[in-house]
């Protein structure tokens, strides 16, 4: 079934010893008399291919001289009569339907349109036009352009043309010139020359448009997708998102699909089932990979999860069976992990802070305006939000310098005197310097009963080592210890020897060592158990080598282990560490892969759980936005948005409120 030289990746085959006549003759029997059986009719109608379903459509209607898909439309209801109704159909008639309902009556759903058109291929496509206008004599084209308007609209009516370049062979030159004509029409131009988007998008083909993607983040410094995120807006921009999505991995897209249409409160079933029925003789194997990889979960788990009764089987039948722990790739999707840790190494990212140096700064002047905020009765809370969030942590302590001059007063113990809870927290937090502000969280995270590995994970894994360095004297300076005496009193075992070894600020600043990178690949995956061969040394001295691989090698040369190691083991390395480790080890080496492949995602992924579900933790959430506000705080708000579909902002503004919200805000520099 899958077309020559290609490994057929779909969950559904061709049945064996199919007989169309007696499968006809089983399905008139479960419907015949009171009542039909379910069982029956799904077990059969899921374990054929949709070329032999149509085989016995014909052979009822020659058998009994009935309609069978309107005799199941009769016998069945709801959600589990869409799903065996759909798989009847064959694919272009399916997606033929759905679009004629998408389009039908009043509204549109152009998400439908969006997944379909975005999703196919040229023959996919022709077929799907030929296929419409025969179920309903009408032109998709017409009633397309009838429905929708703007550049949505042009962009479907290029996808319809089934169009896309095919051939494999790609030219360097216009891969780069393609790259910079899109960063020309969209960031370095005033407005938007969506009509380049609408060209190169839609027309290229699929190999030359990852070449292009690979290009443009490497001479922007920021993936296409956040660039369209900027430019574009509306169901043209997320039009053009999935598109993107289909161009990079057809089978990325449709789990992310697959995982919003089951996440949270109820189920988006159309889209499950669409889906469902349309990758089942395609890429479902593809889709189960992608979707455990990236969620840490099978579909399977998922769709038994959130689904029920006869609709639930039909689904788990459709998905082919349940997957192995989370980790381990297929080799298309090693390929694609491989790619993304180089891409990781080539992309020139300037990370950016969202407070900036005050151009008109007066310290004196400041002093007067915070004096002020806090004399007499009541406090102006919004007057020392916006000195303290609109200056720079340098500024700042002019401004604390300034004040004593001025008033012979402590402006800290002020500030503490005057505002309370969350806000304190904040503003005294963003008063500190960056060394101090971490020496007392990390103080905070060892002192008193109970320590906070999660804090001192977070701190340690991912500061520089001048970063360390400062933090280490802020510390002594402080509490009159050293740092790394109360780390070792306050922690045990191989978590205590990683932060110790951490807490040196010892790590290579170096470039990579191809040669190095593959002998260190090659402990990392005996460390992990995941090596063919088994190594000569004791299993205390390997995970002495782990540890130090993971806590001294440089970023650059971690990046390139890490790619040796998927090559070697098919293994994603922050997978294999969480299924064979655990506790705080486990979330420390985790913590530092995440760093080296993405810092920003790393912290956008700690800010979202600070505030998902019930309850905020306000220590996290005020911790990042201070520390990370003038290095990379603009990067975090584009990696949340790639990753949660949602802007920082809105979350904050959401899940905050009072003066506190407002700080936070100010610090977060705008809405994207």
């Amino acid at each position: 079934m899958a077309p020559k030289g290609k490994v057929y990746r779909g969950s559904v085959k061709d049945f064996p010893g199919f007989d169309a006549s007696q499968d006809a003759e089983a399905l008139y029997n479960a419907m015949k008399g009171f009542g039909s059986d379910k069982e029956a009719i799904l077990d059969l109608i899921t374990s054929r291919s949709n070329k032999q379903r149509v085989e016995i459509c014909q052979a009822y209607k020659s058998l009994y001289g009935k309609d069978l898909i309107a005799d199941l439309k009769y016998e069945l209801t709801g959600k589990f009569e869409r799903l065996i109704v759909s798989l009847m159909r064959p694919p272009a008639y399916s997606d033929a339907k759905e679009i004629k309902d998408a389009i039908a009556g009043i509204g549109t759903d152009e998400k439908c349109l969006i997944e379909i058109l975005a999703s196919r291929t040229n023959q996919e496509i022709h077929d799907l036009v030929a296929a419409y206008k025969d179920a309903y004599e009408r032109d998709l084209e017409a009633d397309i352009v009838g429905d929708t308007s703007g550049h949505f609209k042009k962009m479907l009516v290029v996808l319809l043309q089934g169009t896309r370049e095919e051939d494999d062979v790609v030219s360097e030159d216009l891969v780069e010139q393609d790259a910079k004509d899109l960063l020309e029409a969209g960031e370095l131009k005033w407005g938007t020359d969506e009509a380049q988007f609408i060209y190169i998008l839609g027309r290229r083909s699929k190999q030359h448009l990852r070449l292009v993607f690979d290009e443009y983040l490497k001479i922007s410094g920021k993936p296409i997708e956040r660039s369209i995120r900027g430019e574009l807006s509306g169901d043209f921009e997320k039009l053009m998102l999935a598109v993107v999505k289909c161009i990079r991995s057809t089978a990325e897209y449709f789990a992310e699909r697959l995982h919003k249409a089951m996440k949270g409160l109820g189920t988006r079933d159309n889209t499950l089932i669409r889906i469902m029925v349309s990758r089942s003789e395609i890429d479902m194997l593809d889709i189960r990979e992608v979707f455990r990889t990236k969620y840490e979960k099978s579909l399977y788990n998922m769709i038994k999860e959130d689904t029920s009764g006869e609709y639930k089987k039909a689904l788990l039948k459709l998905c082919g069976g349940d997957d192995d722990a989370a980790g381990e790739f297929f080799p298309e999707a090693a390929q694609v992990a491989y790619r993304m840790w180089e891409l990781s190494a080539v992309a020139k990212v300037e990370l950016r802070g969202t407070v900036h140096p005050e151009g008109n700064f007066n310290d004196d002047g400041d002093a007067q305006v915070l004096r002020k905020a806090m004399k007499g009765l009541g406090t102006d809370e919004g007057a020392i939000i916006d000195i303290v969030t609109q200056r720079s942590n340098a500024q700042r302590q002019q401004i604390i310098k300034a004040y004593k001059a001025h008033y012979g007063r402590d402006l800290m113990a002020d500030l503490k005197s005057e505002l309370s809870g969350s806000l304190a927290k904040l503003i005294l937090g963003l008063m500190l310097t960056p060394a101090q502000y971490d020496a007392k969280q990390l103080r905070k995270a060892v002192e008193g009963a109970g320590t906070d590995e999660s804090v001192l994970i977070e701190i340690m894994t991912t500061r520089n080592n001048q970063e360390i360095k400062a933090i280490n004297e802020a510390y002594q300076q402080a509490y009159h210890k050293r740092l790394e005496d109360d780390l070792s009193s306050d922690t045990s075992g191989h978590f205590k020897r990683i932060l110790v070894s951490l807490a040196l600020g010892n790590r290579d600043e170096g470039p990579e060592n191809l040669t190095q990178a593959q002998e260190d690949a090659k402990v990392v995956a005996e460390t992990l158990k995941l090596a063919d061969v088994s190594s000569n040394d004791s299993s205390d001295s390997l995970e002495t080598r782990f540890l130090s691989i993971l806590c001294t090698r440089s970023y650059p040369h971690l990046r390139r282990v890490f790619q040796e190691f998927i090559k070697m083991t098919n293994h994603d390395v922050a997978h294999a560490i969480k299924k064979r480790m655990s506790g705080d080890v486990r979330d420390a080496f985790v913590a530092i892969v995440r760093s080296v492949k993405n810092k920003p995602a790393f912290f956008a992924d700690k800010l979202y759980k600070s505030m998902k579900g019930a309850g905020t933790d306000e220590r996290t959430l005020t911790r990042i936005m201070i520390s990370r506000s003038e290095i990379d705080l603009l990067n975090i708000r584009g990696e949340f948005i790639d990753l949660f579909d949602k802007s920082l902002h809105r979350m904050i503004e959401k899940d905050t409120s009072g003066d506190y919200c407002k700080a936070l805000l100010a610090l977060c520099g705008g809405e994207d």
